[in-house]
């Protein structure tokens, strides 16, 4: 009889919460803490019981102490294998869940549909699922004020980071396409060999129809507020803003103020991270946050900001502060206490294209299943190439959008629910996270601040970061 897989990835880091993944009369139930552990569930039309209905529910439900914190579900053909229906059908409908229990408790999951498969990207649906502390305050729980630990460098700790922070929504995109057109799509994403190749396979009116797949495959890496990304722990962020694409600005379809660019595509806009980066730190007066702005990678055609201009929207974000909050810089980075940031209020520490050490390759990276990346871990971690650098950024994300068969499975054969990025986020975390907590204390420079940055920042991500930098804190 047909089937379809599912692979399911969990990780739990709150003693007492268990997950229960469910298919039709299959039913599995994960408890065990601070482990990464993957298996297949299959949706099989025998254990279906309508002759003519062969569709079945995928489902997982997390709780903490025998209280439901969430469910959420799928239904799967097991003749065709596509997934559609429930909570699940679209990755913008499947944002970080905040426990109604009061227990300070964060699911973080996302679902790829597969669909009937392809020779690229996974045959199976992938499913990830990590229960983790919220973190909102981790940094004042590890280094309470008045304490030892507060009293140690602040590059001892490890950075959660999220990947291209300012594309985790299509509404700017969204706003372009309405007003200009689908056709821009192309303008905007510049000389990628995938889209080229669309573009000769489909007509003109076609490519406007498949525009947001093509920015959504490519550009989309988030998918949680800032907030949530912060309270999921997430204290590094790197930021590329600048004017809209000349192309934009003719047709007036963004106000003419600096977004998040990839490449031409614009994501968040720059004034509102900023703000909202302030508020999390007036709200939580144990965090710091360190933001980055680098320009890899934006055309000609997106105008950078001035220095002036840089400092403006900056200080108009401080000005809510009152005075409670001040930027910092490379030096308080590199030489301050946790204690002297906080007494001296520099708890937005802003850099601009500083000189980091990236374990990032566009061949490494480029990959379905993240053995090249970890392979590529201890070739860059050496003392050698660590010395002098700012900081150490350790990418655990695939850049499965420089895979060009993959990016145009997605375009054309599927869309927004089969990002290729989403397709990798599960088998990757799987190996790149494990390497990281076992190695990281080994491989970096104690007295060098590391950062672990991710696609779609999720709470494994953070827990693996967080036990890192309590370790490295008693060193």
């Amino acid at each position: 009889m047909p089937s379809k897989g599912v692979r399911v990835f969990t990780y739990i880091a709150v003693a007492g919460c268990s997950i229960e993944l469910s298919v039709p009369k299959q039913t599995v139930v994960r408890n065990e803490l601070n482990t990464f552990w993957n298996g297949d569930l299959e949706v099989d039309a025998r254990n279906i019981d309508s002759l003519f209905n062969k569709k079945g529910r995928f489902s997982f439900k997390v709780l903490s102490n025998g209280r439901l914190v969430t469910e959420q579900w799928i239904d799967v053909n097991a003749i065709t294998g596509n997934a559609s229906g429930g909570t699940m059908d679209t990755i913008a409908s499947t944002p970080s869940v905040f426990s109604p229990n009061n227990d300070n408790i964060i699911v973080t999951y996302g679902f790829y549909e597969a669909g009937q498969g392809h020779d690229v990207l996974p045959n199976q649906h992938q499913c990830y699922i990590a229960v983790a502390p919220n973190y909102a305050n981790w940094q004042g729980k590890l280094a309470p004020p008045g304490s030892a630990q507060e009293g140690k460098p602040f590059n001892r700790l490890v950075l959660p980071s999220a990947h291209d922070v300012g594309m985790n929504s299509m509404q700017s995109s969204d706003s372009v396409l309405k007003k200009v057109g689908g056709a821009i799509a192309t303008s905007l994403v510049g000389s990628h060999e995938a889209v080229a190749q669309i573009t000769d396979s489909v007509s003109g009116p076609a490519i406007s129809l498949v525009a947001p797949n093509i920015i959504f495959s490519l550009a989309i890496t988030q998918k949680d507020s800032l907030d949530a990304m912060l309270q999921i722990g997430a204290r590094y962020f790197e930021f590329r803003p600048a004017h809209c694409h000349k192309t934009i600005l003719a047709a007036q379809a963004l106000p003419d103020r600096l977004y998040f660019q990839h490449s031409a595509i614009p994501g968040m806009a720059y004034d509102q991270f900023l703000s909202d980066a302030v508020a999390f730190l007036l709200a939580h007066p144990a965090e710091i946050i360190v933001v980055q702005l680098r320009w890899d990678g934006v055309p000609a055609e997106c105008a950078r900001p001035s220095d002036q201009e840089q400092r403006e929207y900056l200080d108009a974000a401080l000005k809510q502060a009152q005075g409670q909050i001040v930027a910092g810089g490379l030096d308080d980075l590199r030489s301050s206490t946790i204690a002297q940031l906080r007494r001296n209020k520099k708890r937005l520490i802003m850099l601009v294209s500083v000189d980091s050490l990236s374990t990032y390759t566009d061949a490494g990276n480029a990959t379905l299943n993240g053995d090249s990346i970890v392979a590529a871990f201890p070739k860059v971690l050496t003392a050698a190439n660590e010395r002098g650098k700012a900081f150490i950024n350790i990418q655990c994300q695939a850049t499965a959008a420089n895979i060009t068969e993959a990016v145009v499975y997605s375009v054309l054969d599927a869309g927004t629910t089969t990002s290729c990025i989403m397709a990798t986020k599960a088998i990757c975390d799987s190996k790149t996270l494990p390497w990281c907590r076992d190695n990281v204390l080994r491989t970096c420079d104690n007295n060098v601040l590391v950062v672990m940055m991710n696609d779609f920042i999720d709470g494994a991500t953070a827990d693996v970061a967080v036990q890192l930098s309590k370790q490295r804190l008693e060193q």
